[in-house]
């Protein structure tokens, strides 16, 4: 099979690997207490050019919610893309650990918010208003839940309505380096030079097992966190299996290589996917993330080959751009492991080639 539903179907990079094994050896203080966090921290604290107080967890349902909790108020709302992870991706995570916030959804299309539209939104949830709940924060998804990638102009605007009414920003960058990479910037320009309080510094998808890094740049909205970690249940006793993870991540800019190699392939893909009759893509590809539109025709050939997309909702496409019911949305993601051979493979299949690639 060729697994190209999601970037979370691959294992752990090597060097994430050789380097958990060191961790394993000997004995070294729990509760993230130990060498490798504090390694991590500082390695963090470079790729940031800035202090970070830095808090690993296993998984980024736990990182976006932990994160929004420090933000948010019980009686507090969190705006965000009407179809981002936050929203639609975590069980009510975000809900539970905030004991309760509302999470607001935010209209627009290609998975991004704007300006005008998140007005809209903090307009019916006044502020001083007894009766209704309190914005409090507004959660960024970079890339976003269709692949696209805010500019660092888009950002700024975004965090400048969130400041003009009071409310905390927090980037999601479960693909941040990804998003990164494709800006051509640094994570300082992408974060805290524009404004952002709280990033999930996303890992998992990049080449990490399982670790997520929840960077505040802000002494005093880390104060306690340590504590809303622990009681949530995401405080691991043998925390050095996280630090190790994340210090072979970055060592040797590991973490940039998996990325562009990621965006790379994608680039390649939607390439092939243009030559195919009947292909349509919505939007350009930014990052690691193709989206597609193929006949039904096309989308048995790629079953009957045992090639794997995800079907795609179709709610945030451009005004205008159709989806016949002879046909198929589809989501392709390509990482680190994605080989040249995996997408020539793709493209021959949709173009009938399917014996010849074999």
């Amino acid at each position: 099979m060729i697994n190209l539903a999601s970037d979370n179907v691959v294992g752990a990079s090597r060097p994430v690997l050789e380097t958990l094994l060191k961790a394993n050896d000997g004995a070294a203080m729990p509760y993230g207490t130990d060498s490798w966090t504090a390694d991590a921290t500082a390695m963090l604290a470079k790729v940031f050019e800035h202090e970070v107080h830095n808090f690993m967890v296993a998984t980024g349902t736990g990182a976006n919610a932990l994160a929004l909790a420090a933000l948010t108020p019980p009686w507090g709302a969190v705006f965000c893309h009407a179809e981002s992870h936050v929203m639609d991706d975590e069980c009510g995570a975000p809900e539970m650990f905030t004991d309760g916030a509302k999470i607001v959804g935010v209209p627009g299309v290609n998975g991004k918010m704007t300006p005008a539209a998140v007005e809209a939104q903090l307009e019916r949830f006044a502020k001083g208003v007894v009766k209704s709940v309190q914005p409090a924060a507004l959660s960024i998804s970079q890339v976003t839940e269709a692949g696209t990638v805010y500019t660092l102009d888009e950002i700024r605007a975004l965090v400048a309505v969130a400041k003009k009414h009071g409310l905390k920003t927090h980037l999601d960058g479960a693909r941040f380096t990804n998003a990164m990479l494709a800006l051509g910037c640094t994570a300082a320009e992408m974060t805290w030079k524009i404004g952002i309080d709280v990033v999930t510094f996303g890992a998992s998808k990049n080449g990490c097992l399982a670790c997520e890094a929840i960077i505040f740049f802000d002494a005093a909205l880390a104060e306690n966190f340590q504590y809303r970690r622990k009681r949530g249940g995401h405080t691991l006793s043998k925390g050095r299996l996280l630090g190790a993870q994340m210090v072979g991540y970055l060592e040797n800019d590991h973490w940039i290589a998996n990325a562009k190699h990621a965006n790379a392939m994608a680039q390649t893909l939607a390439s092939g996917l243009r030559t195919i009759p009947g292909a349509r893509l919505p939007w350009p590809v930014d990052a690691n993330e193709v989206f597609v539109v193929v006949p039904q025709s096309a989308k048995k050939a790629l079953d009957e080959a045992h090639i794997r997309a995800a079907p795609w909702s179709s709610n945030c496409v451009p005004d205008g751009f159709t989806i016949g019911a002879d046909e198929a949305f589809l989501r392709f993601v390509t990482s680190f492991a994605t080989q040249p051979s995996e997408i020539e493979a793709v493209i021959a299949t949709l173009s009938g080639r399917r014996a010849a690639a074999e």
